[in-house]
């Protein structure tokens, strides 16, 4: 029989569907036509794949080959199916047994000497392969990423030799590396570097506790940077499930998972000139930008006003929806982007208004017009705003005091205080939903009269009004999660409305 088949897995956002490469042989002219939706590398794998046989000392056909990837609609690039051709031509030609191909997928891209290379991507297909329960077989370039997913049946190889050599049963194929222990490594900067700014420090807390977006305000010098850089440090360690959907961002954005901090939060910094899809991702094949691979950490936003206005305002949709949909003329990717979002500016141009020390050199009018570049629907998706004022110098050389605290230990109290969200929702309390959030944020009716007046007189919209409650909710559980939010726990949540 001159058909054979072997699996492997395209990359479409942080999907990986799966691709049948059909190999057929067939009397003619000799030559090799690759159809399916190939792009140009696919394309050159034919010449690939024919050296890299030759060199390890198996006989390419002489004959017509036909190679089909399907689903003939996906689009198929790089050469992550140059391992999956070559064995499929070699199974067609008879010279490796296929008992082996049916329940395995295989992931490779073949140099001209037969040695694999690592490809991109490799995390999402692992983790699809886990669950339809096939064996998967990659190149040991990625051997550290495949251990990631630690109930994976993974198989890693040098060359495609080692691989024809376990499909004849000669030789077994080896493992992944061990996997990283689990948790977090506490490396990253302490919040116990950070002196006074008590206001600050509280709104991080909340912030960190609930998954609130937040905006620091205050002249150059403050602190807002320093604050902005540690809330990594304090939020909850990351689960399994949730680093792994984060490390799969990075394999498909084709950036190196790092298997001693796989666990740490990500935190993404873009400069203020980067463009609209460089935040949410773009291109002709569609790549992940900033917001996904900040995906489940932190989106640093330094010196906000100085971003275009139409490169913030295409923030709004992924921090409602928690996802990004980059659609091209050929292509449609959905990237996750359940960011949180931090934010710092200057109160001003000369980023000295309401500073004691120094005099403020703006006219009403720059001030205005420097304000406006962020757009008032930006503005009503952040849930904290803070300002982060000047620490006086005698603090600054001053011993730590017990406010002074360090990040393991407010992260300790962020730990328990969201396990109330997780138990009433099963998520933080910024991710709950309308009808959830009637559910746990009850009003008995003097507060809900007292919250009503004062959100008239704020003029506050109705998502600012969820978005009260959302914070309410979750200063409530950091003061021993009660089940009625009382005036203290709005009356906080309301002082961070003004922005």
């Amino acid at each position: 029989m001159s058909l054979a088949v072997t699996l492997s897995r395209a990359q479409e956002g942080v999907a990986a569907p799966q691709v049948m490469v059909e190999v057929h042989l067939s009397g003619g002219l000799p030559g090799t036509n690759i159809v399916g939706l190939p792009e140009a590398a696919v394309r050159e794998a034919r010449d690939r794949v024919r050296v890299a046989i030759q060199n390890t000392s198996f006989e390419y056909p002489n004959r017509k080959v036909t190679v089909n990837l399907a689903p003939a609609e996906l689009p198929k690039d790089g050469g992550r199916f140059d391992l999956a051709i070559a064995l499929g031509i070699l199974a067609a030609g008879g010279q490796v047994p296929r008992e082996k191909l049916d329940d395995c997928e295989f992931l490779g891209e073949l140099a001209l000497s037969g040695a694999l290379r690592g490809v991109s991507g490799v995390l999402p297909a692992l983790l699809r392969a886990r669950a339809r329960g096939r064996r998967v077989v990659v190149p040991r370039a990625n051997a550290a990423e495949a251990a990631l997913v630690s109930d994976a049946d993974v198989l890693v190889a040098d060359t495609l030799a080692e691989v024809c050599g376990w499909l004849r049963g000669a030789q077994d194929l080896g493992l992944p590396t061990d996997p990283p222990p689990p948790g977090i490594d506490g490396i990253g900067p302490d919040l116990a570097d950070v002196r006074g700014q008590l206001q600050a420090r509280r709104a991080l807390e909340i912030a960190a506790t609930g998954g609130h977006h937040l905006l620091l305000s205050g002249p150059p010098g403050t602190g807002k940077t320093m604050l902005a850089e540690r809330l990594p440090g304090i939020l909850p360690p990351l689960t399994e499930s949730e680093a792994l959907e984060t490390c799969a961002v990075l394999s498909v954005a084709g950036q190196t998972v790092d298997p001693q901090h796989w666990r740490r939060r990500p935190f993404r910094a873009p400069h203020h000139t980067a463009s609209a899809v460089a935040l949410v991702g773009g291109g002709a094949v569609p790549r992940p930008g900033e917001i996904s691979l900040a995906h489940n950490g932190v989106l640093f936003l330094d010196e906000l006003p100085e971003f275009g206005r139409h490169v913030l305002d295409v923030l709004r949709e992924p921090m409602e929806s928690g996802h990004i949909v980059v659609s091209r003329a050929a292509r449609q990717s959905t990237f996750p982007a359940q960011f949180q979002l931090v934010a710092a500016m200057n109160p001003c141009p000369c980023g000295y208004a309401g500073d004691p020390r120094h005099s403020c050199q703006c006219t009403p009018d720059q001030v205005q017009r420097y304000r406006a570049r962020i757009s008032g629907p930006l503005l009503d998706r952040i849930d904290l705003g803070v300002q982060v004022l000047r620490v006086p110098l005698g603090e600054l050389g001053a011993p730590p005091s017990v406010h002074d605290e360090d990040s393991a230990t407010v992260r300790a109290r962020v730990v328990k205080a969201r396990q109330h969200a997780l138990m009433r929702a099963g998520r933080p309390n910024a991710e709950i939903s309308t009808r959830e959030l009637e559910r746990d944020c009850a009003l008995g009716p003097a507060e809900r009269r007292w919250f009503d007046a004062a959100l008239e007189r704020l003029g506050l919209s109705a998502r600012a009004y969820h978005r009260t409650l959302r914070v309410a909710r979750t200063i409530a559980d950091l003061d021993g999660g009660a089940a009625l939010l009382d005036r203290t726990h709005l009356a906080e949540a309301l002082t961070y409305r003004r922005f």
